[in-house]
């Protein structure tokens, strides 16, 4: 998924009566549930403004078609981008953590697609991934308890699926928030493997899903004992991101054992991850260098998590990558695809491209005068748009 360039506040005329709060006052049907679902996740994906989108399903305020609402939003992506998955995923845990949508109507919109996930999966081959990439969000911070994957799974445990799905699902949920802190939630929530595979096959399944460090006790989160210097923690970052064999739960990992809260918010370690990340999609330099944009967007969740959406980390991390082109000679083109990949995959927003460029800062001016030339067509683009929006 692309994201619109100039964007503007989310305007909702979904609702016309905001004050009236009684189920009663409007009489939704089904199918204008529906074409509302479309409507507000479609807003959504293009803006990606959470809150709005918050606003107006609670707006919608009609209880009873909730799980309608969750269904449509399901069927919308499950064909689309893995970024639209997550980014549904990501809407639909916010909507339940805020109490505008019960995990019981959660539970029930997903069950209405799971159980044409077998039919689906005929002409749908990677299903059951799909499936993980929407649910995973779910699984981050504690605030829905996992236990409601027992439910939303009774739909496969006939089938023989469900096991598959909780795997993908764990797996997709580890690549971004790590092994340890998933395995601590699973613990957590008192689910069992039985309730998804036959007892006298759990082990085995695990192993063939790679699944155990789910229940390992030995790997609970912790907090590290010993200070890694910068010089070591770039070295264990490039090395962990240049293997495309090493999967992002394992990095997490890595991080989560041997840097503290503080080392990760600090600019030195955003510099560190960024220049790690986009050397390892660079071959070569100067004007052999060539950029595999996929390696960034393989890693992106990584940046995602500690850049975490702040303005000042974002702008830290472009001022690394002005260093890396200035280091490698400015190879021509690469610059400008990788700030579209870091625009498109929403890693860094509009507001920290438009500070970099206007940064005057002394301190990072080695290179910026290049830089800005090779993505001087880049800021044309988000101008342009901006215009066709106030236009």
């Amino acid at each position: 998924m692309v994201r619109g360039r100039g964007r503007k506040p989310f305007e909702s005329s979904l609702v016309k009566d905001p004050e009236k709060t009684a189920e009663t006052c409007v009489q939704l049907t089904e199918a204008e549930m529906v074409r509302k679902a479309r409507a507000i996740l479609d807003e959504y994906l293009h803006l990606q403004d959470t809150k709005e989108a918050r606003i107006c399903v609670g707006e919608l305020n009609y209880p009873s078609l909730n799980h309608v609402f969750v269904s449509e939003c399901i069927n919308q992506v499950l064909e689309r981008s893995t970024v639209s998955r997550r980014h549904t995923g990501l809407l639909l845990h916010d909507l339940v953590k805020n109490s505008i949508i019960t995990d019981k109507q959660y539970v029930q919109g997903l069950n209405s697609v799971l159980v044409y996930a077998e039919d689906m999966a005929i002409d749908i081959p990677k299903i059951y991934q799909y499936f993980g990439e929407l649910i995973s969000p779910m699984v981050q911070d504690g605030s829905v308890p996992l236990s409601f994957l027992k439910e939303a799974c009774q739909p496969l445990k006939e089938l023989g699926k469900a096991g598959i799905l909780v795997a993908e699902i764990l797996h997709d949920a580890s690549d971004r928030e790590g092994n340890k802190k998933v395995g601590y939630l699973w613990r957590k929530s008192g689910l069992k493997w039985s309730d998804f595979v036959p007892e006298d096959q759990v082990t085995q399944f695990l192993k063939e899903k790679k699944l155990e460090f789910i229940i390992r006790e030995d790997i609970t989160p912790t907090t590290p004992t010993v200070r890694l210097t910068l010089e070591r923690i770039k070295d264990n970052l490039q090395d962990l991101v240049e293997k495309k064999e090493v999967r992002n739960e394992k990095i997490f990992d890595w991080i989560e054992a041997f840097l503290d809260d503080f080392t990760t918010k600090d600019k030195k370690f955003i510099r560190a991850l960024m220049t790690a990340v986009c050397s390892s999609a660079i071959s070569g330099r100067g004007n052999r260098a060539k950029i595999d944009a996929t390696r960034i967007v393989a890693r992106g969740v990584i940046l995602q998590k500690y850049l975490d959406h702040q303005v000042e980390f974002e702008l830290q991390a472009l001022y690394a990558l002005q260093a890396l082109v200035h280091k490698l000679e400015h190879p021509p083109g690469v610059l400008r695809t990788i700030f579209d990949t870091l625009y498109d995959e929403d890693i860094i927003s509009e507001d920290a491209f438009n500070q970099w460029e206007a940064s005057k800062d002394p301190v990072e001016q080695e290179g910026k005068g290049v830089a800005m030339k090779q993505v001087f067509q880049f800021f044309t683009w988000l101008r342009e748009a901006d215009d066709e929006v106030d236009s």
